[in-house]
């Protein structure tokens, strides 16, 4: 019988488990696959010190499993960060926030000693860009970076209607990308006057990638 993609999701998420430090706070992600993981993590809640969420969404979760949920601020950085992707190449460079959490994904990413990213087969590509790439902007900046982002590295900015950041900002998300450099389109969007950060996560990729398979959970790294 061929696993589901839901299935998937669950095998990943069990298999990163074994990344989690007994008496240590740990990042969590958002979506549909760190909501798995969240769920996993349910189970052994009492190794753990807590978590710290990269979104309102994934701590009212947390805390709805009795898993105890700190500010960053609060903590001396993080062991391990999990959290899932839109698109992974093989050099583990990826595409992040299809659900909004982009850049505070980016900032429990960059507290973290280890990044583990889980996803099921179907993300993993040869080349970036098909996922359309969010970028999280400032209100007032809408107009001015849709400009600025065709300008520099082409594709379609297209605002995310009826969305809201959990920072208080709207997301464009760029379509018709390929992107043959993420380090440096990553770079170049984030040198864009109104853009807070981008999905790329290239400058700080994923330490490990484990990957959902009709074959088992497969680890890259």
């Amino acid at each position: 019988m061929a696993l589901t993609q839901d299935e998937m999701k669950q095998e990943v998420a069990k298999a990163a488990i074994e990344y989690v430090e007994a008496g240590t706070i740990i990042g969590v992600g958002t979506g549909s696959t760190a909501n798995c993981f969240i769920d996993e993590l349910a189970k052994i809640k009492g190794k753990i010190e807590g978590t710290v969420a990269s979104s309102v969404a994934s701590a009212d979760r947390l805390k709805a499993h009795g898993i105890p949920v700190f500010e960053l601020n609060d903590v001396n950085g993080l062991s391990v960060y999990v959290d899932g992707a839109d698109e992974s190449t093989h050099h583990l460079h990826l595409v992040k926030g299809g659900g909004g959490a982009l850049t505070r994904e980016k900032i429990v990413a960059a507290a973290s000693k280890k990044f583990v990213c889980i996803a099921d087969e179907s993300k993993l590509v040869d080349r970036l860009g098909k996922f359309p790439l969010p970028v999280e902007v400032i209100p007032m900046a809408r107009s001015l970076v849709a400009r600025e982002i065709i300008k520099q590295i082409g594709g379609q900015p297209v605002l995310r209607e009826g969305f809201t950041t959990d920072n208080g900002n709207i997301i464009l998300d760029i379509h018709e990308l390929d992107i043959l450099d993420p380090i440096e389109v990553e770079t170049t969007l984030n040198m864009i006057t109104g853009v807070v950060t981008n999905g790329l996560f290239a400058k700080r990729p994923a330490d490990i990638l484990l990957l959902g398979t009709q074959n088992g959970v497969k680890t890259l790294s």
